[in-house]
């Protein structure tokens, strides 16, 4: 089948809305948020309904042309871009955005894939409810592609990540039929869990068109506090603090290095520290509660002149509005923009058990200052689920290239210090592209041959994006 042929035939099934092939219109889908890479397509696909991704998906599969699914691309780790073959297909989920239903007896939402997740929260909001997931580029991504990757974010001490709040899925698989899973059922042992087989796959295995998603009660109390802290291991005393005196209050705890402030405070407009002096450490902790008459504030109160007492916190600020809570909330939401910003970058999303996470920011800062004389560490992220993203921003001066150069070996010394402690070179970001020789060196053996086994069971031909999560050759047209 020529290549003329099989955008004709895509456009029949798509519509003439659903077909973008022209390349200056194609700009926004074929690199990624970070810059990382700028790939070639030979269209991007934007169907508007689960059976047009379905015929779509069985076209180029059985055309021989590898698919790249793609949600916000909000991608970290270049998971949801093309390569350079200008064979690949882009299929955005974009135009897939209802919201089909919310139930508020069960307590669960069903919504397409491409539906954003900041949109989810609003839904679930005006019935009273609220959809927990919560991270920094929830105003463009999407439920397709939280799920894909299984999003973390802030709140998932208290609700855990994105495959957590899932009930059930409707997914295309790569032959082109559509496995409808979207049940609703808190318990369901019928043989193999096959929705968290998609979960995390990012979008090696079938493309995500809809989903059930668990919803909470809305809280009656919230309180949020911001601390200057004198080190990291005060933040995780303080942490231990608040989950001895009340854990399930606790909906997110987050550690801010103090340059990783300032960076935000610097280059982002409106946004300033809430405290006459600048620390080298900070924690922002989000409380809240669904039970009637809770004393949030007294136990914030009472928690925080305990740690002030024994040194833990030299400053802290309690939100008094609406207004308060955001503004301290940008502090923690606008770090990637900021150090985006600043300059080049390097990006490691790792984890280690929680009580390892002072080492991981200390040794981590050491190892790569060493190598790089110069270099800005700031780390910030989830310390209640020892998620950090331990991110370097290149010395001041330095041109961009000659410090991203250096990243792969910059992110090796990372990992080796995370090998050490125990931890995962990949919390919530993913594979993509940018982690596949990674992958292959932390996953070996039999684990890694049991993930291989079923990438080739369920996508025996390869049609879903080649070239992420593993080291193979990357894949356009055949």
């Amino acid at each position: 089948m020529s290549e003329a042929e099989i955008l004709h035939r895509l456009a029949e099934v798509v519509g003439p809305r659903g077909i973008i092939d022209a390349v200056p219109d194609m700009d926004g889908y074929v690199a990624d948020w970070r810059n990382l890479n700028r790939g070639r397509a030979l269209c991007v696909l934007r169907p508007d309904s689960t059976q047009a991704i379905a015929a779509a998906v069985k076209l180029c599969a059985d055309a021989g042309v590898a698919i790249v699914p793609q949600g916000g691309n909000t991608s970290m780790v270049d998971g949801a871009t093309p390569d350079a073959s200008a064979g690949q297909v882009v299929l955005s989920l974009t135009r897939l955005n209802r919201v089909r239903a919310i139930d508020e007896i069960d307590m669960t939402m069903t919504l397409d894939a491409g539906v954003i997740v900041k949109a989810a929260q609003d839904a679930a909001a005006e019935v009273g409810c609220v959809f927990p997931l919560s991270f920094s580029a929830e105003g463009t991504a999407t439920i397709g592609g939280a799920l894909s990757t299984n999003a973390g974010g802030n709140n998932t001490i208290r609700y855990g990540n994105a495959r957590d709040l899932m009930l059930g899925l409707e997914v295309v698989l790569p032959d082109g039929r559509i496995w409808n899973g979207l049940r609703s059922l808190r318990k369901d042992n019928t043989g193999y869990a096959l929705k968290h087989l998609f979960a995390g796959a990012e979008g090696t295995l079938g493309v995500i068109t809809g989903a059930v998603m668990k919803l909470v009660q809305q809280a009656r109390s919230e309180e949020l506090l911001f601390c200057a802290v004198p080190s990291v291991d005060a933040a995780l005393r303080l942490y231990r603090r608040f989950r001895s005196q009340d854990e399930s209050s606790l909906r997110a705890f987050e550690y801010l290095s103090g340059l990783a402030v300032d960076m935000v405070v610097q280059t982002i407009e409106g946004v300033s520290l809430p405290f006459p002096a600048r620390a080298d450490h900070y924690v922002l902790i989000d409380l809240a509660s669904t039970r009637t008459n809770d004393t949030l504030r007294d136990l914030a109160e009472n928690i925080l002149a305990e740690a002030l007492e024994a040194g833990d916190v030299s400053d802290a600020v309690i939100a008094e509005n609406l207004a308060q809570r955001r503004a301290l909330w940008r502090l923690r939401e606008e770090q990637s923009e900021a150090q985006k910003r600043v300059g080049a970058n390097v990006k490691n999303d790792v984890s280690v058990p929680v009580s390892r996470v002072p080492d991981l920011i200390r040794l981590g800062a050491e190892v790569v200052t060493r190598l790089f004389p110069g270099v800005r560490a700031v780390p910030f992220g989830h310390m209640g689920d020892g998620n950090i993203h331990l991110n370097f921003v290149k010395p001041e001066g330095l041109d961009d290239q000659a410090f991203l150069s250096r990243s792969g070996e910059l992110m090796e010394a990372v990992n080796a210090v995370v090998r050490d402690l125990g931890g995962s070179f990949s919390a919530e970001h993913g594979i993509g592209r940018l982690k596949v020789d990674t992958m292959a060196d932390w996953r070996e053996g039999a684990e890694l041959d049991l993930m291989r086994a079923i990438k080739t069971a369920i996508d025996p031909r390869g049609v879903l994006n080649p070239g992420k999560i593993f080291k193979t050759e990357t894949r356009g047209r055949q």
